[in-house]
């Protein structure tokens, strides 16, 4: 029996850009930048020439299916979601968690990402999405912000760097920093107490 690809029904142009952009994503996850556009026309279950009756380029189309997969939204509704009623301590874990999960699922992305040359829209986009998840963690932690040394964003930006660190520098080890871990070498350093 012969495999035919699927052949998706005639769509209206901002719908064809969007199935394409959601046929990218996990082809990005898979092959980074290297993914093919006859591989996007496959997975899109379109002829490869359709790709460029949406998108001027490939790049075009990766950019915009990076900006669309970096989208920190299910994010901060989940650091929305976390009960502020909980000690100060348990909520860093748990967004400590959502942001490590986060980086940790879009590191190849990421990387991606760093080595398009994103101007314009693109660049502004990531910025928002850097300052969005600054302020959702930043609200998380305000309540009890009396217990820190520093304002709550400082708190967060401190968090939001050693995630990223953690996940995509050199010297990152994701699965020995747990969101226990991360908070109580943030919260209480590396000395144990009784130490001078």
């Amino acid at each position: 029996m012969e495999n035919k690809r699927r052949r998706v029904p005639a769509l209206a142009p901002e719908e064809r850009r969007a199935a394409l952009i959601d046929a990218t994503i996990p082809l990005l996850h898979e092959h980074g930048l290297d993914v093919s556009t006859r591989q996007i026309a496959r997975a899109a279950g379109v002829a490869e020439g359709t790709i460029f009756g949406v998108f001027e380029t490939k790049t075009s189309l990766v950019v915009c299916s990076v900006i669309k997969a970096l989208d920190p939204q299910l994010t901060l509704d989940a650091l929305a979601a976390i009960d502020r009623s909980q000690p100060l301590r348990e909520r860093l874990i748990r967004a400590a968690e959502l942001i490590h999960a986060r980086f940790a699922e879009n590191a190849q992305l990421m990387t991606a990402a760093r080595k398009l040359l994103l101007t314009g829209d693109a660049t502004g986009q990531m910025l928002a999405n850097r300052q969005s998840l600054q302020a959702a963690l930043t609200d998380v932690i305000t309540e009890g912000a009396d217990q820190l040394r520093r304002p709550p964003a400082a708190v967060a930006s401190l968090l939001l760097l050693f995630c990223g660190a953690n996940t995509y520098g050199p010297f990152g080890d994701p699965d020995n920093f747990s969101g226990e871990e991360t908070v109580s070498l943030l919260l209480d350093g590396l000395l144990r107490r009784g130490t001078q």
